[in-house]
């Protein structure tokens, strides 16, 4: 019996990473061959877009910054109206591994889950964040593992892969700031199933993070404000 093969789309959220991506590009092509890849600039300052376009692959140019969240649900809401099966974020900093893409993948093949998210805490000795966002990703854990009733170690990670079900829920409803936290809440209370998986991950290989030891603060309160508040809601 034939069996369809599903589309994939990589969504690669990138505001002025074009010292980075023309690797993260590469590093896709030679480690997952099985996807399309969507180029999401967020109303970069730098080369971002030509980078992009010099590489080859699909580009949307936002027409000024939307921050992460906006970035990520354009790249949903394209998945979603070109009929794409599974959605894949990945940086476009260089911190993912095109390698670890297949692991990621497994539950959604599976039908085990309909939202996988990479962790970089499964194993132990691998990434080792500074002490504000430490202690950040702990806060979350403990308070998104009660609120799910499942242990979840990574809240903050942007590597997940998302199946048709939750393409179409993001492209309607995606936390615009700091979505990474407040967005597995959306899903769990939508009834969709979320996995993590292990995976390794780099620092970043271009760039600079926009999370300083005093936003780490703001990011919290923020995304737990919006965690009670998404809670509150029916």
């Amino acid at each position: 019996m034939h069996q369809t093969i599903p589309r994939i789309l990589i969504i690669v959220p990138a505001y002025n990473e074009d010292a980075s991506l023309p690797g993260v590009i590469r590093d896709l092509r030679e480690s997952f061959t099985k996807g399309d890849i969507l180029v999401v600039d967020d109303g970069s300052h730098d080369a971002t877009a030509q980078a992009a376009i010099s590489a080859g692959v699909s580009v949307v140019q936002l027409p000024f910054n939307l921050g992460i969240g906006g970035a990520v649900q354009t790249g949903y809401r394209y998945a979603h109206r070109q009929g794409y099966d599974i959605a894949l974020q990945f940086d476009g900093d260089g911190q993912h591994l095109a390698s670890e893409i297949e692991g990621l993948l497994g539950p959604l093949f599976a039908g085990s889950a309909d939202l996988v998210v990479g962790s970089r805490f499964l194993n132990r000795g691998g990434y080792r964040p500074g002490l504000m966002r430490r202690l950040g990703i702990v806060i979350f854990s403990r308070i998104l593992s009660a609120i799910m009733g499942m242990p979840v170690t990574d809240t903050t990670s942007g590597f997940r892969a998302a199946s048709r079900e939750a393409i179409e829920f993001f492209s309607r409803m995606y936390p615009e700031d700091y979505p990474e936290v407040e967005s597995l809440v959306l899903v769990h209370r939508a009834g969709m199933r979320v996995a993590e998986v292990a995976v390794a991950m780099r620092e970043r290989t271009g760039g600079q993070s926009s999370i300083t030891p005093v936003r780490s603060i703001y990011y919290m309160v923020k995304v737990l404000l919006a965690v009670f508040i998404d809670l509150l809601k029916r």
